[in-house]
């Protein structure tokens, strides 16, 4: 079938379980839902703002609910982020996809869903070093899922220590999420380039065979028309060597499901959950290189042609019981996850000799370079956990478990090539078509591109808890062993490691009133290596001149860190707070340059643990209707992070690559109850950001964001909602010092200087909810 032409599929699905949903939850619909679960109008005709929930955790945990991103009308999981604290990214113009805590690389950040490791993490492309082991892009889970977000500041015993920035924890709609159900449908308006596209789904929740049972599915098109344009030079102050003028259109869908079944066996429980998303996306890249800066035919450099076909399919199905046993209660917890990837790229380029132009569009050309590129990924989880929980003495709880983990990953990336000099017997008018001289037949395995990485994970923990008058603690260890398996057969050899370390932390809450309270938090993390920086394939110029040799024997960086905070109720749903963090960072993983000379008689670069970082900022937040003012249907949202680090590397000392220096974002709802109606706006900024490796240097900078909505509700079961975004026009501006060699990075010795802007235009949304 196929999933981008044929949507009818997903509303006959979605028409078929929610008619059924309605049947079974007739009788309900005539009562309000049962205690502790949302009815659906609730959610559909919110009516009243909702704010930053505020946690019972001992541990430091901010919660936001799904109402509280909901008005804007996220598309995805990184969209509803942005709107949380201290989440950075580094992606492209109306992309959100690696969420960056506290400003670091994605793979500091631990991603969880229903507290599970997802698959997919380090599969995303991207400059060398990127894809690292934790990474996963959240743009692949869309908004319309989650029950709220998790945003851990500080690890627990109980949860995997991978998490030397926090952990992100993603919880969906489950089984008593939701009584009754409703319909979401839509279309978006993206301006830049006149498109159109739909969002439809629908989710319900009720009463069946005993249980309960919440099913959902959404369908919402995906499309991003970005304009770049790229200034280059042979060195800073130089006159301008060539522009180049681009157009890159990335446009999908995403399908997704998920469901949740919930019910009681005598005194235990029983649930199973699972959720399913595919991606079909297509990314369409032209530019042209003018000499000179002079954007007119006669100054055509190259033309090039750059177009990927993507499908990205994950899933997880999800088992638990539990049961009380030896005077406490055991969790049993059971699971199955998979991620797969399959890309289709080609990219042909045509370069002119100068002046040839003239004859445009067919001009004489001088080289044709086609080349076309096969990947297929695939990674699976499978997990389990036995935990038991129950109470030692008057107020002391003890808690421990032992959790196992087996993630297994295949990759296999194929490429051909073929460049066509213009004496060679071939016609060349008009212009070859793309793809034209390359067979799929002649694809061969890249250097490091056909693989297989195993890693195991069996780790117990313990952990006890107490509340003493004001106070409340929890202290615990957790023992992480992780043994990994690499084998690469492009160079017919692997290898491989075993880590082991003991995680200790504690948390401590001292409420010095009902209404505020201090947290403390210690808590020792750790980092996995980049799957780049594994494989022992010798990769010939991957960075710049230079080859490049992973080592399978990386061990994972490890950090010390500690949270200090301050949070203050503000009325009955208002919440302000303050947190530092500061974490030290030993056996960073840094690329050097090794003895051994390589195929450009260049030394052999590689990756090593060396080094010690450390990272450390302010959070400030405030989530509060302005009662005290008078105006109690108007809620505004603040938060603000500054972000500092300090890193040493070949070249000496620096923050840690890419870690936005701030981020800021403000914004109001006011909701008019007399007219149902309701409209909010807000503004986000991000700091600029820097990155160093061996022959690269890049300078990022955004421009400010901003979104508005106005909403009209419509009844007790309807509500429509008009959504802009991107309103400014946000650019993101980057800065590119590039070298062949090391020592030319030294010496200030330039390849290239490059300027390059990127902008994408307004996006509309027009969203209507009616609950049943």
């Amino acid at each position: 079938m196929n999933f981008r032409t044929s949507k009818a599929w997903l509303l006959s699905a979605a028409s078929a379980a929610l008619a059924f949903g309605a049947m079974s939850n007739a009788s309900a619909q005539e009562t309000s839902a049962e205690p502790g679960v949302t009815a659906a109008e609730d959610i559909v005709v919110l009516g009243r703002i909702q704010y930053r929930d505020r946690s019972d955790e001992i541990a430091p945990v901010l919660e936001y609910g799904t109402d509280y991103f909901q008005r804007f009308e996220p598309l995805t999981v990184g969209d509803a982020l942005k709107r949380v604290p201290s989440a950075a990214f580094l992606s492209d113009v109306l992309e959100s996809d690696g969420v960056r805590l506290r400003g670091l690389d994605p793979a500091y950040t631990q991603i969880l869903i229903n507290g599970e490791q997802v698959p997919g993490s380090g599969s995303g492309s991207g400059s060398f070093g990127n894809g690292s082991e934790g990474s996963f892009f959240v743009d692949r889970i869309p908004a319309e899922l989650i029950e709220r977000v998790e945003i851990v500041r500080s690890q627990s015993a109980n949860r995997s220590g991978d998490a030397i920035a926090g952990a992100l924890n993603i919880v969906l709609r489950d089984a008593y999420s939701l009584d009754g159900g409703y319909i979401r449908a839509g279309v978006l308006y993206f301006q830049n380039d006149d498109h159109w596209g739909e969002v439809l789904g629908g989710v319900w929740g009720g009463e069946v065979a005993g249980g309960r049972l919440l099913v959902g599915l959404n369908m919402q098109d995906r499309h991003n028309p970005k304009d770049k344009f790229s200034t280059r030079f042979d060195e800073p102050g130089d006159s301008v060597d060539n522009v180049e003028v681009q157009t890159d259109v990335r446009d999908g869908t995403d399908y997704s499901g998920n469901f949740s079944y919930q019910t009681d066996i005598g005194r235990s429980e029983f649930g199973i959950d699972g959720f399913y998303v595919r991606t079909e996306r297509f990314e369409n890249e032209d530019s042209i290189e003018y000499v000179d800066g002079d954007i007119a035919d006669v100054n055509i450099q190259t033309i090039n042609d750059n177009n990927v076909d993507i499908t990205q399919e994950s899933y997880s199905l999800n088992a638990r019981y539990d049961f009380p046993m030896a005077g406490g209660e055991t969790r049993l917890r059971a699971g199955y996850a998979r991620f797969s990837n399959d890309e289709f790229e080609f990219e042909d380029e045509a370069t002119f000799d100068e002046g040839d132009a003239t004859e445009f569009p067919f001009p004489e050309i001088d080289v044709f370079e086609s080349e076309i590129t096969q990947t297929n990924l695939t990674d699976d989880e499978t997990r389990f956990k036995v935990e038991h929980e129950r109470e030692i003495a008057e107020g002391f709880e003890l808690e421990f478990g032992v959790h196992y983990e087996r993630k297994q990953r295949n990759n296999l990336v194929q490429s051909a090539d073929d460049d066509i000099e213009s004496d060679d017997p071939l016609d060349f008018d008009p212009l070859p078509r793309p793809g034209q001289f390359v067979d799929r037949g002649d694809l061969e395995p890249i250097d490091g591109g056909y693989n297989t990485i195993t890693r195991t994970r069996l780790d117990p923990y313990l952990m006890i808890s107490a509340e003493a008058g004001p106070i409340e603690w929890e202290a615990g260890v957790r023992y992480e062993t992780i043994d990994l398996d690499i084998f690469d057969r492009t160079a017919d050899e692997g290898g491989g490691s075993q880590f082991e370390a003991v995680l200790p932390s504690a948390h401590i809450v001292w409420s010095l009133t009902s209404n505020e309270r201090i947290l403390a938090s210690a808590a020792r993390t750790l980092r996995n290596p980049s799957f780049s920086f594994l494989s022992p394939a010798l990769l010939e110029e991957e960075l710049g001149d230079h080859d490049f040799r992973g080592d399978p024997g990386i061990a994972p960086e490890t950090a010390w860190g500690v949270d200090v905070g301050y949070e203050h109720r503000i009325g009955r749903t208002g919440v302000v707070g303050v947190n530092y963090f500061y974490r030290n960072i030993q056996d960073l993983i840094e690329v050097f340059a090794t003895g051994e000379i390589g195929s450009n008689a260049l030394p052999i670069l590689s990756a090593r643990n060396t080094g010690d970082g450390e990272v450390w900022g302010v959070e400030f937040d405030l989530s509060a209707p302005l009662t005290v003012v008078g105006l109690e249907n108007t809620g505004v949202f603040v938060n603000y992070s500054w972000l500092d680090s300090n890193v040493s590397d070949e070249f000496g000392e620096r923050r840690f690559n890419d870690q936005a220096e701030s981020v800021f974002n403000i914004g109001f709802i006011h909701d008019m109850p007399a007219l149902g109606a309701a409209f909010g706006v807000t503004y986000r900024n991000q700091g600029d950001a820097f990155s160093r490796i061996i022959t690269e240097e890049v300078r990022t900078s955004y421009g400010p964001n901003l979104e508005m909505f106005v909403e009209k509700r419509i009844g007790e079961r309807f509500s429509l909602r008009l959504t802009g975004s991107n309103l400014l026009d946000e650019s993101k501006d980057e800065v590119f010092d590039k070298f062949d060699t090391f020592d030319d990075q030294v010496a200030r010795d330039y390849d290239e200087f490059e300027l390059e802007s990127e902008t994408a235009g307004p996006v509309f949304q027009l969203i209507g909810r009616y609950a049943f």
